[in-house]
C-alpha cells in the first residue's frame, strides 16, 4: 500500500508518503538489515550511492524512473526498542523518512513513513504541473525496495539459518 498526500494545502514543494512492506523476517532480523543503511544500495536499486561522511551522517544518491538525481544528507536515529529507524535529510530533500517494524504473523511488517520539502530546483519549478509524475516516481521506487528487500532478506534469512 503506497498512499502520497497532494502536498500541505500551502507549499507544493511538500510532500508526504506512506507505504506499508510485508518481509518474510521477525522483525528483530527486519531492524537488524534495515539499520545497515551502508547496504541500501545492494537491494534498493534506486539508492545509487551511499558515502559516509563521519560517524553519524551519510550522503546519499537516489535516482527512480525520471532523469534525475536527489542528493541528500542523512542523519540515521535508532530506536531499537520500538524498532524504529529515523532518517533526518537535508539537501535536493529536506525533512525526514521513518521505517517502523511490527511483527505481523510470522514476518514483519514495515511502515514507511517520509515528510519532505523538495529542494531541487528542477522538481520546484515543475511541481504544480508534474507533481503526479513525481509521486509516481516515488511509487515506482517503493515497489522496486520492497522487492529488492524481500530478495535480499530472503538471502539474509538462508545466511542466518546456516550460522546456527
Amino acid at each position: 500500500m503506497d498512499r502520497g498526500a497532494a502536498g500541505d494545502g500551502v507549499n507544493p514543494n511538500f510532500y508526504s508518503f506512506r507505504t506499508t512492506w510485508t518481509v518474510d523476517l521477525d522483525p528483530d532480523q527486519a531492524y537488524a538489515v534495515l539499520r545497515s543503511i551502508g547496504d541500501y544500495e545492494k537491494w534498493w536499486p534506486e539508492i545509487k550511492e551511499i558515502h559516509r561522511i563521519d560517524e553519524r551522517r551519510v550522503d546519499i544518491r537516489a535516482r527512480s524512473l525520471l532523469p534525475y538525481d536527489l542528493w541528500f544528507v542523512g542523519e540515521p536515529k535508532e530506536y531499537p526498542e520500538r524498532r524504529e529507524l529515523t532518517l533526518t535529510m537535508t539537501g535536493d530533500l529536506e525533512g525526514f523518512s521513518r521505517f517502523t517494524i511490527q511483527p505481523d504473523g510470522r514476518g514483519a511488517r514495515l511502515l514507511f513513513e517520509e515528510q519532505v520539502v523538495a529542494n531541487k530546483a528542477l522538481l520546484r519549478r515543475m511541481a504544480l504541473i508534474a507533481r503526479p509524475f513525481f509521486m509516481a516516481n516515488h511509487w515506482v521506487m517503493m515497489r522496486r525496495g520492497q522487492a529488492g528487500l524481500r530478495t535480499f532478506a530472503a538471502g539474509y534469512r538462508l545466511a542466518s539459518e546456516n550460522e546456527a
